[in-house]
């Protein structure tokens, strides 16, 4: 099976005919649940971009679960690492509206919010007290970043603690954390609000683009070691 490899930053960026049928085939079925979308619901195309920029969080997402491996560590190092990316995907929750407290006069339950193929189906979890806007967007995105710093802490880790805590302070690093918690703070809380009033996320979907570019990439990781 014929391979291209496109070397980047010591990243492999091989791609086989079986990638590029996967890959045809997706986007198949990504047009396909948009254009169904659209005829069988009351939803008018006020912002094509918005669909847009949920699909490229659910592909991007995507292809990080697909293509990316983590170093290899030690017992200590994946733990810690481990500990490190579940924080970091809590915080993504909270700051970009995945969870947080219930709005006031809500009543408690479950329900499915029809939001463009990207962004919805949007399972809305309300307990009352805290409630869950579970879009598959922000999950799968969130998730991949999560995932991508676990590598980076584990790649940062060969030299300890204080390797760990450098790839904190070195900018090149800590950028991709920044810009994730940037990349909330755009989306704002009142996401399915803002989703069905069709408001585009243009800035929050560079920004999360960039994160995982640089999350894969780690400049500046190397220097840690």
């Amino acid at each position: 099976m014929s391979t291209g490899t496109f070397p980047l930053a010591g990243v492999d960026l091989s791609v086989s005919r079986r990638d590029l049928l996967v890959a045809a085939l997706a986007v198949n079925v990504e047009l396909a649940a948009v254009v169904a979308y659209f005829l069988f619901t009351n939803a008018s195309v006020s912002s094509p971009l918005f669909t847009l920029y949920g699909l490229i969080w659910v592909n991007l997402a995507l292809v990080v679960g697909a293509r990316y491996r983590p170093p290899a560590g030690d017992a200590k190092t994946r733990r810690r690492a481990i500990v490190v990316a579940v924080g970091y995907a809590l915080l993504l929750a909270v700051f970009g509206g995945v969870v947080g407290v219930a709005p006031p006069r809500t009543t408690p339950g479950v329900e499915l919010a029809l939001l463009p193929p990207g962004w919805g189906p949007a399972l809305i979890v309300n307990v009352g007290v805290a409630a869950a806007v579970l879009m598959p967007a922000k999950v799968l995105g969130y998730g991949a970043l999560a995932y991508l710093l676990y590598g980076a802490v584990v790649d940062a880790g060969g030299s300890g603690v204080a390797g760990v805590l450098g790839l904190f302070s070195c900018l090149s690093c800590s950028l991709p954390i920044l810009a994730g918690v940037a990349a909330s703070l755009v989306g704002g809380g009142a996401f399915v609000a803002a989703a069905i009033a069709g408001i585009g996320y243009g800035p929050s979907t560079l920004v999360f683009v960039v994160t995982v570019a640089l999350l894969w990439w780690r400049p500046g990781v190397d220097l840690l070691r």
